[in-house]
């Protein structure tokens, strides 16, 4: 069973696959749903307040697709930087980013504001990925926020994410692949059934190997390789902690295909004898998978700078701005609607315990000393 092949029994695999096109028309739906009900939630509160305005509901200015994407990924960068000053290990920070992307899939920032929910995000991918930190600690590092502000969306957050945490990174394909070239490289790689004429064979290739302009030096002994290797590899975990979580990759592509696209834009020459070793024996390395490693790679360029520039930063403004004149009224607070939520609940185990007391009673089945499960009191 390949790597692929344990991929594609993954909920991340049947539940958060798309192609470019149904990624595309989900957040049109997603933001004309939010749209819709931020219009209705608006003529709700105007007229329980009695209150007008000079802007019609129906032509409140409402954020576009595109707007609604720059303003979660924006986000999506506090979050690594977060992630980065509370030195949360990697998988913590690029889970922390795909729960936030996968949640404004099925919702929009007009509904929940993305400041509001990527504590929530980065608290719970500290759980699911197994690094402890408490609720105090967590909160004690970020200025003006409560646990109730953390806590709060967490089940919405939760909810969306159709309760799947399971978050399958590329991180650990690219290791692999580069202990492998280590090992190929200095002439001690022993994988099992494979012709020890093979490996002879790929250590000569791999020094013969053209340069890249990416990745130098290209000497001509194991030294020289090992150094190309580490500088190829440090050039793809880069794209993969950067570029790989701030686009759609994790959507579209497996994890193998992003590692290896990483490593490919880093370190060409290398990549395609990496593939080339791993079809040894075949008509060689399909042409389809060559060309959705570079539809990969050309995504992975399209990737927003982590560093923000003046005009990129002016563009956020003028759309937080927006947002704040075309945000749904009834779920700013979402501490409040917590809080009622949790008293509803209460509320409705009250009512069913009362009840079901009741027709106890009725039926002449009010409770005796008898029914207690340790028996009657003892008397003297």
């Amino acid at each position: 069973m390949t790597e692929d092949d344990i991929f594609r029994t993954t909920t991340q695999y049947r539940l958060w696959s798309y192609t470019q096109e149904t990624l595309v028309a989900l957040r049109i739906s997603t933001n004309a749903r939010a749209a819709v009900l931020v219009r209705d939630a608006l003529r709700r509160i105007r007229s329980l307040e009695n209150k007008g305005s000079t802007v019609p509901v129906s032509q409140v200015d409402c954020l576009t697709v595109e707007e609604e994407q720059k303003l979660v990924g924006f986000y999506c960068v506090k979050a690594m930087e977060f992630a980065d000053f509370c030195e949360f290990p990697t998988n913590v920070k690029a889970t922390a980013v795909q729960y936030l992307k996968r949640f404004y899939l099925s919702n929009s920032p007009m509904t929940y504001h993305p400041k509001q929910m990527m504590p929530s995000a980065l608290f719970l991918s500290t759980k699911t990925e197994n690094h402890y930190i408490s609720l105090k600690n967590f909160v004690a590092k970020l200025p003006k926020t409560t646990a109730e502000d953390v806590v709060a969306p967490e089940f919405l957050l939760t909810q969306a994410l159709r309760f799947t945490f399971d978050v399958r990174h590329p991180q650990r394909g690219l290791e692999g692949g580069f202990m492998e070239l280590l090992a190929i490289s200095t002439d001690t790689y022993h994988p099992p059934s494979c012709p020890q004429a093979s490996l002879k064979s790929w250590h000569q290739e791999m020094l013969q190997l053209a340069s890249s302009e990416k990745a130098k030096p290209n000497g001509k002994s194991s030294t020289d390789l090992k150094t190309r290797i580490q500088i190829a590899h440090g050039k793809a975990k880069d794209t993969l902690k950067t570029s790989a979580l701030l686009t759609d990759a994790y959507f579209i592509y497996t994890p193998s295909q992003i590692w290896l696209s990483a490593f490919m834009k880093a370190d060409e020459p290398l990549a395609n004898f990496y593939l080339e070793t791993k079809f040894s024996g075949s008509d060689g390395v399909p042409s389809r998978l060559l060309s959705t490693l570079q539809g990969c790679i050309a995504l992975l360029a399209q990737s927003p700078s982590v560093k923000r520039g003046e005009v990129e930063i002016k563009e956020l403004t003028r759309i937080d701005k927006k947002l704040y004149k075309c945000r749904n009224p009834e779920k700013m607070d979402l501490v409040g609607i917590n809080k009622a939520q949790k008293r509803d609940g209460e509320a409705k185990e009250a009512a069913v315990l009362d009840e079901n007391a009741h027709k106890k009673r009725k039926l002449g089945h009010a409770p005796q000393d008898s029914d207690d499960m340790f028996g009657p009191t003892i008397s003297n």
